[in-house]
């Protein structure tokens, strides 16, 4: 059961070993007696795990509940009756009618000699050690009652090794060592990376990060914490730990950073958190993470964190500090003042992706019943607004059709345009797992990603297609599985319209829709396509998981289509183990969509021009809805240097930094009189801002996050809110209530229950979500309802929200960016996993370390023509604009092909990007940009410029020289 607030400190229960299949599928039981009590569970649990779930506790020490048993400590031998000798119970299974003694004089006298042989080579400091009174090793002597150690501290021993203090976040002190392998095996079975290994043989044995020249920071570890987490001594353990002491509270929370949305247990001393450790009952990440949610939660306590309310007439003047009276005051003033003079539509907003469900449906409302326009907007735009196009018209419903378990039965996995293992790492860790088992793989990508060759695990295909082709390379697919008679037509008769189907068969079998007539185009050789589509369609479940490099292209809402064409043609759809699977790039961008975000949409995704959705609306807030959509981000911007735009309010987004044409972004928020930003940081937006509204961490809020799988999750607030006197601050949805509260509307919400409480009142998905339900089950995936009461892991199991499945012909249409003698090379641009989005946080952590630059990826060949090595300076140039970044020379692109990530604003990487956008719904096109790659020796003029700009606009009155760069 998840704590429902904060709770004092205890560990997490370890079970010793995972639960077998027939546990997890809730199967019929076995019945045994255990020290007397009869005892049932699943066929194939372990002695030790049906110990534990009846509430016995055998020691162990190389055993835990994340990894398979292992037998290797000997500590949990158990007597059987019949059975003869002392096996271990981590590996032997409970049989019917079994009977087993846990706790026998033998048995004594075995587990303390075994326990005294590896006291004898450990520290014994404990009274000083960082995990005193938080040490596996420390409750098992306790538990086996070890007194002493007969043999001594002489003679050769393992106690005065080195530590190894490289990694950022945690240490390795291998004189603490048991070598229990529980690393290892985190590192092998739950993480997917297989960075460590033991080294050596018997007493000489020692776990090791590589080579023998390597340490933790310089090897294959992606520090995701597993090895922390599975260590039983203070071998592995985080710096904080040492530094702060053991944890006094623990509060279970939701991370902030990607779609996956982990759960995690934030355990703290006083008001600091000590760690974040994964929560084992999280159904989305099952106990796992990765190095951002794990560790780079620092930003949160970070110098440049502005904790005050700042305003200022013109952007070429320092910030004022002022109260939040003043603050809310001045604001709404203005706000009144420009929607008096220019008109209600000269106003508008953004919600943010990174803020709770709750805050982003007070930001719309706002905006709506506030302001009195449709002008708001989201982050998705910029990434999965095709997503919502595609997937609603073919489906029925905007999301994703999967739960993260599905994958667990999927046969043949498709991935384009996706990178899982930096974008989406412990998602990509489970998909990994599956790999290992067995599963297929087909990676559609103008990149060699990890997932394509990464240890134990390569594609069966990777097609490296030519940006801007995804249309091309599914009709394709698509062609082979129609024409060699490969589709599902029985289920697409059951579940789909039959007409359409035919319609869109007879355009896909075309000949100019072939693999080999395409080939050209697309980059992809035939056979390898057509091999592909076989093993797609004749492979058993498929699952398909899609990123931005399909989204955000001219075609992103097209190339959605043509993938839910092609997952319903195979009967890829409503069960376990297939689907269709966007992986949404921020903690809450899936929220975001559902809250009412888009200018053209209520919660729930019901058009503005829905009368009957327009009344619930008009009688809950008592203010009409204009039934007209209003303004997109770029129609926002386009509209301010057209002289009819004036006023924004953006909570929790960067668009300069994050949108494409910064020069025209720019040139937009310069236009406005008054730029309203709420964040934690002066972010690159903020250089444009006349107010700023500080805003409030994720450890420093109440509400619900939504994650790729359309999961909502409690966030809860684990320390107060710093953002004003003497830590007295605000989360956002009470900044967003009081500048309500001071435009005129009768806000009184004291607690985000009672917004989503409205929000369920008012949108069919979420009818039966409630903070209540959320703190009794954990998480809910959306749609819940009368239909669903329980949820909806799965999508679509007996037929499509929107009745029959539609196809929908796309024909593949070249976008306007051309390459050409002046721009020859194709830009593409993604993430990494070590920094976030914009980097407006994670940037402010140690996690610099592994990237403290964005670097530009070019083919050697490329390379070579132009004269460049790695390490060099190189101008990136566009039609929009140039800036220079350092290279790096490799084979993971091809040849024409260059690629860059967008986390620095040093770099401002979206200077080069154009303003071509998706068809359906603006989304800009990032992943296809004609450049030009010269050598440079150092920043352009234009970098220079906008970086003293930068400078003087971050100026803070009373506090000159004291702000250092956002780099």
């Amino acid at each position: 059961m998840m704590d429902s607030e904060r709770d004092l400190y205890r560990p997490q229960p370890d079970f010793g070993t995972p639960p077998s299949l027939a546990e997890r599928a809730g199967a019929a039981s076995v019945t045994a007696i255990i020290d007397g009590r009869e005892v049932s569970v699943a066929p194939g649990t372990t002695v030790m795990r049906a110990a534990a779930l009846s509430g016995g506790s055998i020691p162990k020490l190389c055993a835990t509940d994340s990894v398979k048993q292992f037998g290797s400590c000997r500590l949990c031998l158990v007597e059987i009756d019949g059975m003869r000798g002392t096996p271990a119970s981590c590996t032997t299974l409970v049989a019917e009618g079994m009977k087993v003694h846990t706790q026998t004089k033998k048995l004594e006298k075995l587990r303390r000699g075994v326990m005294e042989l590896y006291i004898s080579d450990h520290p014994l400091d404990c009274l000083t050690c960082s995990a005193n009174n938080d040490c596996e090793l420390q409750d098992q002597a306790a538990a086996v009652g070890l007194r002493d150690v007969r043999y001594g501290y002489e003679g050769a021993n393992n106690l005065a090794q080195p530590m190894d203090i490289s990694n950022p976040y945690f240490d390795f002190d291998p004189s603490k060592c048991i070598v229990c392998s529980r690393c290892v095996r985190a590192c092998d079975e739950v993480q997917g990376t297989l960075a460590l290994t033991i080294e050596g043989r018997g007493f000489d044995s020692k776990v090791s990060a590589g080579l023998a020249s390597d340490s933790f920071l310089s090897s294959e570890c992606v520090s995701c914490g597993a090895c922390v987490q599975a260590c039983p001594t203070a071998t592995l353990q985080e710096k904080a730990v040492k530094e702060i002491g053991k944890p006094e509270r623990a509060t279970v929370t939701t991370c902030a950073y990607c779609g996956v949305g982990c759960t995690f247990r934030a355990e703290t001393r006083g008001e600091e958190v000590v760690r974040m450790v994964p929560w084992k009952d999280g159904k989305a990440n099952r106990g796992h993470s990765c190095v951002k949610g794990r560790f780079a939660w620092g930003y949160a306590q970070h110098q440049e964190r502005i904790l005050s309310p700042m305003i200022r007439s013109s952007i070429d003047e320092p910030w004022q500090e002022v109260s939040w009276e003043e603050a809310i005051a001045h604001t709404a003033s203005e706000l009144k003042r420009i929607s008096a003079k220019y008109g209600r539509n000269a106003l508008g907003g953004i919600t943010s992706s990174r803020c709770t469900n709750e805050e982003t449906f007070l930001v719309q409302k706002l905006v709506r019943a506030g302001f009195g326009t449709n002008n708001v907007d989201t982050c998705a735009r910029v990434c999965h607004s095709p997503t919502g196009y595609g997937l609603k018209t073919t489906f029925g419903t905007s999301a994703g059709t999967q739960d993260f378990d599905s994958v667990e039965d999927s046969d043949v996995i498709l991935v384009i345009g996706a990178n899982p293992t930096d974008g989406h790492p412990v998602f990509a860790s489970r998909m990994k797992r599956r790999l290992r088992q067995g599963a297929k793989l087909i990676v559609i990508d103008p990149r060699r990603t990890d997932l394509v060759r990464s240890p134990h695990v390569e594609a069966d295909y990777h097609l490296p297609l030519r940006p801007g082709t995804n249309v091309a390379v599914l009709t394709a697919l698509a062609h082979v599985i129609v024409t060699e008679g490969l589709a599902d037509e029985t289920f697409v008769r059951e579940r789909c319209d039959w007409e359409e189907y035919r319609h869109w068969a007879d355009f896909v079998s075309l000949e100019r829709n072939s693999p080999e007539f395409l080939e050209p185009v697309t980059g992809v050789p035939a056979a390898d396509l057509r091999g592909a589509a076989r093993l797609f369609a004749t492979g058993g479940n498929g699952a398909i998981y899609y990123g931005l490099g399909v989204t955000e292209h001219s075609q992103g809402s097209s190339t959605v289509m043509a993938i839910a064409n092609l997952a319903m043609a195979t009967g890829n759809i409503g069960r376990r183990g297939v689907g269709v699977n966007p992986l949404r790039g921020q903690n809450n961008v899936q929220g975001a969509c559902d809250m009412g975000s888009f200018p053209h949409e209520l919660s729930g995704y019901r058009h503005v021009s829905d009368a009957s959705a327009r009344a619930l609306f008009e009688a809950e807030w008592g203010v009409p809805i204009d039934p007209e959509p209003g303004l997109r981000i770029p129609n926002m911007l386009d509209a301010a240097t057209d002289g009819l735009f004036k006023a924004i309010y953006i909570q929790g987004e960067d668009i300069l930094q994050s949108d494409p044409d910064t020069k025209h972004v720019a040139a937009g928020l310069a236009a406005m009189e008054c730029v309203i930003v709420q964040d934690l940081f002066l972010n690159e937006t903020a250089n444009y801002a006349h107010v700023f509204l500080p805003g409030s961490t994720f450890l420093e809020k109440n509400g619900t996050f939504t994650n790729a799988e359309r999961r909502i999750q409690p966030v809860r607030k684990v320390m107060e809110p710093r953002n004003g006197p003497n830590g007295n601050g605000y989360e956002d949805w009470e900044i967003t209530q009081l500048m309500a509260r001071a435009m005129g509307l009768d806000w009184n919400y004291t607690h985000p229950r009672e917004i989503m409480d409205e929000i369920a009142r008012l949108t069919p998905t979420f009818a039966g979500v409630s903070f209540a339900r959320l703190d009794a089950e954990g998480s809910l995936q959306w749609p819940v309802n009368d239909a669903a009461p329980d949820g909806s892991p799965i999508m679509h199991i007996d037929g499509f929200v929107r009745g029959k499945g539609k196809f929908v012909v796309t024909d593949y249409v070249p976008t306007d960016e051309r390459t050409g003698p002046r721009f020859p090379l194709l830009l593409t641009t993604g993430r990494i996993l070590s920094q976030y989005n914009v980097g407006a946080q994670t940037r402010r952590t140690a996690n610099v370390v592994w990237h403290e630059e964005d670097l530009l990826e070019i083919h050697p060949t490329d390379a070579e023509n132009r004269g460049i090595k790695s390490g060099d300076w190189v101008r990136l140039a566009s039609r929009s604009g140039e800036t220079t970044l350092r290279a790096t020379v490799t084979d993971r692109v091809a040849p024409g092909v260059v690629y860059t990530t967008f986390h620095h604003p040093a770099t401002q990487a979206n200077v080069v990007t154009t303003d071509y956008s998706d068809w359906a719904t603006n989304c800009p096109e990032y992943k296809v940009t004609a450049v030009q790659i010269t050598p440079s020796n150092g920043p352009t003029d234009w970098q220079e410029e906008y970086e003293a700009q930068a400078t003087r606009s971050r100026r803070i009155r009373g506090h000159e020289g004291a702000m250092e760069p956002a780099e």
